[in-house]
């Protein structure tokens, strides 16, 4: 027999008495091993095979006597030892049938223990999945929790924010009613006695009886909204070394001049308002504008800014604003002047007529004309604040017709001295 076909019977029979006595351990668990009970079942059945034999002896006459009279008592006994030959078999029978149960009970720990193993995966995927779908939940609850305290958060915080301007607002108007008391208690300290000396000529545009300073606050917008909007003038006047704000009002634009560090001063008709400025650091002096440009000598600014100044004024006396402006102007001194724009209708219906010292709006054709009759060359017009932003209901008018009769609520001229 070649060795190979040995080889392969020889792992036949392994298998064989494998199947038939499964041995080892399944998984963690280990399975009993029978060989060792087969092996002691063998010898049994070995000695049971052997009962009523006799030993064999060397050949002779005496040998077949002996051999003889062994079985005659053999014969003899066989009554006295038959229930304990009977009794060895059915011993030997029930170890084969014990080491069957066992077997039988390996082979079933074996196919529960694939059962099990089958089960297991199952389990393990269920588990798995479980695990999965919980931390979705927990990735739901969180995100609904970070969403709800966000939300509570805006709403705390927007609450906040109301209940602190309206705090600011309460404030505000007992500040300036204080104000007012002591502006009309120094009223009467000041008023001439009975037959007293006549008052002086009022100025040309007169300082209204109401708080102006905060009527601009309330519909003009508040510094930081102002001076973002002077923004746009900062190249203009940049580098230059002698600058004017006529009508420096809370000093927005004069504060923008200090962070480019260009030395200007500014001229207000009220006192509160230079006091505010001085307050800040900021050159400024109660002034009436005709006079104080009358005074300066000529050429002496080489920038001039005018911001919402020129709608309050007679319009007979424009021109002559204009004229001293330009005339103290030193050649390629720069001249911004910044009004609300008549051509745009929407100034009409709410901003230009909420100022009651207001006189009359002043178209840009008419103010460049000025500028041009008095030696102000390279002029250039600057539409500001699109009516867009504050009235969105516009949006629904068509581009053109917007932008020529709904376009920005102000505008600026800007140029240079010839």
């Amino acid at each position: 027999m070649e060795s190979a076909e040995l080889i392969a019977i020889l792992r036949e029979v392994r298998d064989r008495v494998q199947a038939r006595h499964p041995q080892g351990s399944v998984g963690d668990l280990p399975l009993p091993d029978l060989m060792p009970l087969v092996h002691a079942r063998d010898s049994a059945l070995g000695k049971v095979a052997s009962i009523g034999m006799v030993n064999p002896r060397a050949g002779g006459a005496l040998n077949a006597l002996i051999q003889a009279w062994k079985r005659f008592l053999a014969r003899v006994l066989d009554w006295h030892v038959r229930e304990q030959v009977v009794f060895n078999r059915n011993i030997v029978e029930c170890i084969d049938a014990a080491i069957e149960a066992l077997n039988q009970n390996n082979r079933a720990i074996s196919e529960l223990a694939g059962h099990w193993a089958q089960l297991r995966l199952g389990w393990e995927h269920r588990l798995d999945q479980s695990e999965i779908r919980f931390l979705r939940s927990v990735a739901d609850l969180q995100a609904a929790f970070q969403h709800t305290t966000r939300t509570q958060h805006r709403e705390f915080t927007a609450a906040l924010q109301k209940a602190v301007e309206k705090m600011r607002l309460d404030s505000d108007r007992l500040i300036h009613s204080e104000l007012r008391l002591i502006r009309q208690r120094i009223a009467v300290e000041q008023a001439p006695a009975p037959g007293g000396a006549t008052p002086p000529a009022a100025s040309v545009v007169s300082h209204p009886a109401f708080d102006y300073g905060r009527f601009a606050e309330r519909f003009r917008g508040n510094e930081e909204y102002v001076k973002a909007g002077q923004r746009i003038y900062f190249d203009d006047f940049t580098g230059r070394r002698n600058v004017l704000d006529i009508g420096c009002g809370r000093g927005e634009f004069l504060e923008m001049m200090r962070e480019a560090g260009v030395p200007a001063r500014g001229i207000d008709l009220s006192a509160e308002s230079v006091a505010l400025c001085r307050q800040k650091g900021l050159g400024a002096e109660a002034a009436d504008l005709f006079v104080f440009l009358a005074q300066q000598p000529e050429a002496v600014f080489d920038g001039i800014f005018c911001s919402q100044v020129v709608e309050h004024l007679p319009p007979e006396r424009l021109p002559e604003m204009i004229k001293l402006a330009a005339s103290r102007l030193a050649p390629d001194g720069v001249i911004a002047i910044e009004t609300p724009n008549p051509e745009c209708l929407a100034i009409f219906a709410t901003h230009f007529y909420l100022d009651p010292t207001h006189t009359r709006p002043i178209p840009h054709p008419l103010l460049m004309f000025y500028l041009e009759e008095f030696g102000v060359g390279g002029i250039e017009v600057r539409r500001l604040s699109p009516a867009l932003e504050t009235m969105p209901a516009l949006a629904t008018l068509p581009a053109d017709f917007r932008e020529a009769f709904f376009g920005g609520l102000d505008y600026a001229v800007v140029g240079r001295k010839l």
